[in-house]
């Protein structure tokens, strides 16, 4: 999977987010997710949302991937 591509998942599940993901190699990613959203909920709620928007990709197609999440 590409980057862009995780990138374009995050921001459809996520509508307004600021998404920035970096990772070339294919299976290990990095996103920072600013998205208001998030506020009021914990960095763990915060990493489910994101989960959620990935729909299932998790620990197969994106082998790895960091969390950075805030609200706007």
């Amino acid at each position: 999977m590409k980057k862009e591509e995780i990138q374009a998942l995050i921001a459809a599940g996520l509508p307004g987010a600021n998404v920035v993901v970096r990772g070339d190699d294919g299976q290990h990613f990095e996103a920072d997710v600013v998205w208001a959203g998030f506020a009021g909920k914990s960095p763990v709620a915060q990493h489910q949302a994101v989960y959620a928007a990935l729909g299932g990709r998790m620990g197969g197609e994106i082998h790895a991937l960091q969390l950075k999440t805030r609200a706007a």
